[in-house]
């Protein structure tokens, strides 16, 4: 390696590269200058300290990294912090809120043992309050019956669970625990 290169000092990008950028993450609002090319996941890990999400494979393929936005499942790896602007973040930490008890889900992923090593553990739970969430509006998945009624609430069999949380991978192969743990939620 060109050893100049090596001692080069790290550069800020310059300021028209730069916007201020005001998130409300778990119900507090943060107003930061954010480069243009900061994703969301290094925001909320690096500038945040919320290292709930992690960052797997950086290509938004594992789901490692999901988090809600406006209350819909996004793989942060992907979202540049600057186009979400005024949107609400929920990463697992914000899940249960300001009380002292868990999530649901978070709860139902501990007594179902839905884990293993818990790497994929914060986006698999954020995964599945979206999946629920998009159930109960009636959002269709690949699965879903298309004679049922349009717009209705979808029924959560194993089948659809298992769909709807397929782009969020566990390289333990927890996945019968965590369809359990989902099921236990169910209304």
């Amino acid at each position: 390696m060109d050893s100049q290169h090596d001692s080069a000092p790290a550069s800020r990008p310059p300021e028209s590269s730069r916007s201020q950028t005001t998130l409300r993450v778990n119900g507090k609002p943060h107003t930061l200058t954010v480069d243009h090319r900061r994703v969301l996941l290094d925001l909320l890990r690096e500038d945040l300290e919320l290292a709930g999400a992690k960052k797997g494979c950086d290509h938004g393929q594992c789901g490692a990294c999901t988090v809600l936005v406006d209350g819909r499942r996004v793989n942060s790896c992907l979202l540049f912090a600057v186009a979400l602007d005024g949107c609400e973040i929920t990463t697992v930490e914000g899940l249960a809120g300001d009380g002292e008890e868990l999530h649901p889900l978070q709860r139902a992923f501990l007594d179902r043992d839905a884990f293993q090593c818990g790497y994929c553990t914060p986006g698999q739970i954020c995964s599945a309050v979206g999946a629920l969430a998009e159930a109960a509006a009636g959002h269709p998945s690949h699965v879903t019956d298309p004679a049922g009624p349009s717009g209705e609430p979808v029924a959560l069999d194993r089948e659809e669970i298992r769909e709807r949380l397929s782009g969020n991978l566990c390289r333990c192969g927890a996945y019968p625990r965590i369809a359990d743990a989902v099921e236990d939620v169910i209304p």
